[in-house]
Formats: C-alpha cells, structure tokens, sequence
C-alpha cells in the first residue's frame, strides 16, 4: 500500500498510515483559523471536518469563495480517512499532548 502524504500546501511528507498523516497535521502545521467562527482547528482533515460539521454548506461557500466541487472534494477526503482510520483515537493521542 502507498504511503499517505500530507497534502497541506507545500508540505508533502509521507507517512505509512493516514492517523501518523492526522498527527503529523494537528501538530506540525500550524492552526486553521475558521473564517466563518474563528476557531482555531488543526490544519488539514480537523479542518475539514469542523467546517463541515459546526457550518452549513452556504457559509462554507460564501466564507471561502468556494463551490460545490469544492465542497464534494472535502466530503470525499473525509469519507476516505474516516473509512480508513479511528479519528477518536487520533484524537485522544492528540488529546494525551494537549494538542486538541
């Protein structure tokens, strides 16, 4: 199986898993601010998922310029990672060091 790769602009390091690739995220880059509540969220599929769990689909598009392809791919890249790895258990590493 190929590695998963930090796909954070610029970034591109790889990993053997896609939870080492969520760590790697949430504590080598730096914090997302939410352009619709402020919050400050991990880079990345933290990102992600916040934005699309806490926000409607029409903030999203209107707080990021964004379309529907847009949204379809960020749904896609959660449903792959969510298929793939326990996101509570990356977020209880996370949690362990304080990070989330």
């Amino acid at each position: 199986m190929s590695p998963w790769q930090c796909a954070i602009r610029g970034c591109g390091a790889e990993f053997p898993d896609a939870e080492d690739t969520l760590v790697h995220q949430a504590t080598e880059h730096e914090y997302h601010t939410c352009k619709i509540c402020t919050a400050e969220v991990p880079e990345g599929y933290f990102a992600i998922r916040h934005a699309l769990e806490e926000h409607s689909r029409a903030e999203y598009v209107r707080a990021y310029d964004a379309g529907p392809d847009d949204i379809r791919e960020r749904e896609a890249v959660r449903r792959a990672i969510e298929s793939t790895v326990d996101v509570s258990r990356v977020a209880e590493r996370l949690d362990a060091d304080g990070r989330l």
